[in-house]
């Protein structure tokens, strides 16, 4: 976790912005909870346990300056809330993710499907991709079997 910490503060500071405590405070639970795809309001409650002072405009700013130096990516997963998932030097894009419209649930999917596309419209449209996100809206596994699920409001 600190390596990935050093690697965004230098990422910070080659556009002249500091790593502050608060910053690092909101890094740091986005780390921590790499696996879930945390609102702006997940983000604050979980920084506000480890340091109560820091507010949730704090936050808020904090993550849009992630997402604008592309260390977070800013999802919408058509629910009106906004979603910050941490960037991978793994992988060349963004990982891409599978819905489901009854429950809410989500699971990714971390190989890159449109690879081959991607050098299509190379060829085809003289057009470099530089990122995509796919979304796959549907029906899960779980919901499929579980008929009484109502679907998810919004």
């Amino acid at each position: 976790m600190e390596a990935r910490i050093e690697k965004i503060k230098q990422q910070l500071q080659s556009e002249g912005y500091k790593l502050t405590p608060q910053r690092e405070a909101t890094v740091r639970v986005l780390l921590e909870n790499e696996e879930d795809h945390l609102s702006a309001e997940d983000v604050f409650m979980l920084v506000r346990d480890k340091a109560p002072e820091i507010g949730l405009a704090t936050v808020y700013r904090t993550l849009e300056l992630l997402s604008e130096m592309h260390v977070v990516e800013k999802m919408n997963f058509g629910d009106g809330v906004a979603r910050y998932d941490l960037r991978t030097d793994s992988n060349k894009h963004h990982h891409h993710h599978l819905i489901c419209v009854k429950c809410g649930s989500m699971s990714e999917i971390m190989e890159d499907l449109l690879g081959p596309l991607e050098e299509r419209l190379e060829q085809e449209y003289r057009f470099t991709v530089l990122d995509h996100r796919l979304d796959f809206q549907g029906i899960c596994a779980k919901c499929q079997v579980d008929k009484d699920i109502e679907p998810k409001s919004e």
